[in-house]
């Protein structure tokens, strides 16, 4: 799966584990370094689904168009998918590049 990022900033914390550590703490960063890895080895979003503590899931209401993958409680790393021409939302099979927008506690508003 191909993977971009809405920032250069973002990309340096998601690609390299000392980084990732050092803005959101050891066990966030080992994790988002962990499920951008996984991202990167998957060949659709389909594959993201069947690693059950990856919990991916669409988001609502405003954010519809995003998906959020699980990191350390209550932190999620939110992505949205970037469709091709037969691409579709609800056909994770058909989704193989994915933007990561954020991570977040979008329940408590917290963002890092």
């Amino acid at each position: 799966m191909k993977v971009e990022y809405r920032t250069q900033k973002l990309k340096k914390q998601c690609e390299n584990p000392k980084k990732a550590q050092k803005q959101y703490g050891k066990d966030i960063g080992i994790k988002l370094t962990q499920r951008v890895s996984e991202l990167l080895a998957a060949t659709s979003l389909l594959d993201i689904q069947y690693i059950p503590s990856a919990r991916l899931h669409r988001l609502k209401g405003t954010r519809s168009d995003e998906y959020a993958i699980n990191l350390v409680h209550p932190f999620r790393l939110v992505i949205k998918p970037i469709l091709g021409e037969n691409g579709d939302l609800n056909e994770l099979k058909s989704i193989d590049i994915v933007r990561i927008e954020e991570v977040t506690d979008y329940h408590g508003k917290q963002k890092r």
